[in-house]
């Protein structure tokens, strides 16, 4: 079997694990992982033999990019100072705390390259953690402070990986250097992701065309993470800024297809590159293994000792962080997302699993120093991050959900429903607001007039049914009724008709190009169907 076949079973393995881990009730990560493991025992199955400077590049821009899709700059600015107190600052103290312990207890580690170890198993992976939170019905409240965390851990742990490597493969360190590199790091990153995602802004809006802007948006994610980095910032920093501008400004209301097509795109993006990074964490066990043999208790001890830490110092950071973050949330701040009991602190330490970062941060540590040396004890430093990775991920992993049924964390549904009730309410009194400006331009008959009145009405009632009273409800039910059975016909009207196009495709003398575009038009058609 070779490289090719490898990634290619691995990208088969992201789509499938997604239904299996469904009827199985385990997350897709941790199957994915479960698989690489089963894979890396098979003989036949080769070493992964990535490039170590091809790591980072290749993986993280879309996952980062995704990610801060689902997420805005608004969101942010609301949350600064829990993500401040949750996410940046624990990532110092676990990188400092790591960093400490490794330095003692493996010999013959650096202070840089110990360092690096500690950023590297620093950030908790979001993907995993809200691919568990997802399905176990958790308050939307912590899966948004779960996404943030994961997303700003990024961006600190792989700054701080940085000087850290560059650091070890230099020899020398300075605390003055280190500092002034990391804001130098940050304002160039940030000066590139608002510049970056200001044209693009711009381009799109020329391109029109929806193709064409996806295009656009799966090449500025690496655009903007080479660009940085070709000018010593944080590529990181910078995909995600050009993804939070792009939410914030360059989103058309009225493109409905686009916005559709988009968010399809990326979210197939998104399941392929997590899958095979976690597929890699599972495969890796080839080169881990390897480096293991005949020092198993030793670095095994090594290993345990650098998983208490991060796990332990997750856990006596939130507790006090947390009550901090409600005691300042309660004096001046309503729109802050922090858990609000010890229940839920509880839940957000167990869900702090190890993942794609750490995976890709471990992979792309440099073989060799400036001198020509290899890298100081990168074969520990690889196994003992595989082994928090391997550990947080699936023991975590698997035991999280019975974690919060034993807790009892549920969502609070009816925060939700009075929020989309909200949404409901407004959508329906901004469509009433424009037929009226369109009915004081043209004249509309009444009884058209009347219609469309209706439907703005209704609008807000489908959205949510909790917006109309009792009666009105149920006038509401038997329209929904009677709309539902006319869609059903159309939808098979429309059905005949994609079937007798599909058919004259085949036939002689047929124009491919002619015949795809009428089906385009039915399909469009079948889309905006009320």
């Amino acid at each position: 079997m070779d490289q090719l076949l490898l990634l290619f079973l691995l990208l088969l393995g992201a789509v499938v694990s997604v239904p299996v881990g469904d009827r199985l009730g385990l997350p897709a990560p941790v199957l994915m992982t479960l698989g690489g493991i089963v894979l890396a025992l098979v003989p036949a199955v080769p070493n992964v033999d990535i490039p170590p400077e091809f790591i980072l590049p290749l993986v993280l821009p879309p996952l980062l990019y995704a990610s801060a899709q689902r997420t805005s700059w608004r969101q942010f600015a609301a949350n600064v100072r829990p993500i401040l107190l949750l996410a940046v600052a624990l990532v110092f103290v676990t990188t400092a705390a790591v960093a400490g312990v490794a330095n003692a207890v493996v010999p013959g580690l650096p202070i840089a390259a110990a360092v690096a170890l500690g950023a590297l198993v620093a950030p908790p992976d979001p993907v995993a953690a809200t691919a568990v939170a997802g399905s176990l019905g958790l308050p939307r409240r912590l899966v948004s402070i779960l996404e943030g965390e994961g997303l700003f851990n990024d961006v600190t742990a792989i700054v701080l990986y940085h000087v850290a490597i560059a650091a070890a493969v230099s020899g020398s360190f300075s605390w003055p250097e280190a500092t002034l590199e990391f804001v130098l790091s940050a304002v160039v990153a940030v000066a590139v992701g608002l510049a970056l995602g200001w044209s693009a802004q711009r381009l799109m809006g020329r391109l029109g065309d929806a193709t064409l802007q996806i295009g656009l948006s799966l090449l500025l994610p690496f655009v903007a993470y080479a660009l940085a980095e070709e000018l010593m910032g944080s590529g990181v920093l910078a995909v995600l800024t050009t993804a939070l501008f792009l939410a914030e400004y360059a989103s058309d209301a009225d493109d409905v297809l686009g916005r559709l097509a988009g968010h399809t795109f990326w979210e197939v993006v998104d399941m392929l590159v997590t899958g095979v990074a976690f597929g890699l964490i599972g495969l890796e066990l080839h080169h881990v293994f390897g480096a293991a043999a005949g020092r198993w208790q030793e670095m095994a001890g090594w290993a345990a000792a650098v998983v208490a830490v991060v796990v332990g110092v997750r856990l006596v950071w939130l507790l006090p962080a947390t009550w901090l973050a409600k005691r300042l949330h309660g004096r001046r701040d309503y729109d802050e997302e922090i858990p609000l009991s010890w229940r839920e602190t509880v839940v957000m330490w167990w869900a702090g699993m190890r993942g794609v970062a750490s995976v890709a941060l471990a992979l792309a540590i440099p073989l060799r120093t400036d001198s020509g040396a290899p890298f100081p004890a990168r074969d520990q430093i690889v196994f003992i991050a595989f082994a928090v990775i391997i550990t947080t991920l699936v023991f975590q992993g698997l035991t999280l959900p019975w974690l919060v049924r034993r807790l009892g964390v549920q969502a609070d549904t009816d925060a939700e429903r009075a929020f989309r009730r909200e949404l409901a309410l407004r959508a329906a009194k901004a469509a009433r607001r424009r037929l009226k400006e369109i009915g004081e331009v043209e004249e509309l008959p009444e009884d058209l007039l009347e219609q469309l009145q209706r439907r703005a009405y209704d609008m807000g009632a489908r959205i949510s049914p909790d917006l109309v009273d009792e009666e009105r409800r149920e006038a509401y039910a038997q329209r929904v009724s009677r709309l539902r059975h006319i869609q059903h016909v159309q939808r098979e009207m429309l059905s005949a008709a994609r079937h007798e196009v599909l058919a004259a495709r085949s036939e002689p003398g047929a124009d491919p190009e002619v015949v795809d575009s009428v089906l385009r038009h039915l399909d469009v058609r079948s889309l905006r169907s009320p």
